[in-house]
């Protein structure tokens, strides 16, 4: 593909800054087995596509019964300005990604409620525990809201009761990514 472009614009620096930012945004792409060049993506879309891969690499990795959930957990923890990998790390944590979840009730991997309380699908499980932990809901926003990730991990198990529980969780996250995965994708 060629671009011309009038001599005028490329001494003016504005438009060629433009330009470089709009190249840099375009990327190759498969479609139905045909290549389709220069297609715009959103450098966000990206981001949350590479942090759910990363998600669903490492549940596969371990046969996780949560593989295939990365996307869900991604949207649902920037719906709810968590970070990224604190689902997945609760679930490892709770239930080895669904392989030891709740027996007496459904889809439960983060062993919410001391498993008492059960899902009808991965989804809601996923919605729910997102909304909670990040403060959403005004029965439990006392417990979360507006708090950092360790805060969250020790009001989800205090020390008191999982002794190093929240260390654990971290130590999870850190396995699954770096929490500044968008960084290492844009340079």
């Amino acid at each position: 593909m060629t671009s011309v472009i009038p001599a005028s614009d490329i001494l003016n620096t504005k438009v060629n800054e433009d330009f470089n930012a709009v190249f840099i945004q375009k990327e190759n792409i498969v479609v139905d087995g045909l290549l389709a060049l220069n297609q715009a993506i959103n450098p966000e879309t990206s981001i949350l596509e590479a942090r759910a891969k990363a998600i669903d690499s490492y549940f596969e990795s371990y046969k996780m019964p949560l593989f295939g959930t990365g996307k869900k957990m991604v949207e649902e923890a920037e719906k709810n300005n968590l970070d990224w990998r604190l689902l997945p790390a609760i679930a490892v944590r709770e239930s080895t990604g669904g392989i030891h979840q709740c027996k007496k009730v459904d889809f439960n991997p983060f062993g919410w409620g001391s498993c008492k309380i059960g899902f009808t699908s991965y989804d809601e499980a996923i919605e729910t525990i997102a909304r909670n932990l990040g403060g959403n809901n005004p029965k439990t926003e006392y417990h979360y809201h507006d708090k950092e990730t360790i805060e969250i991990l020790e009001a989800y198990n205090p020390p008191y009761i999982v002794p190093n529980y929240a260390d654990q969780v971290i130590y999870i996250m850190n396995k699954i990514g770096t929490e500044d995965l968008n960084l290492i994708i844009n340079s």
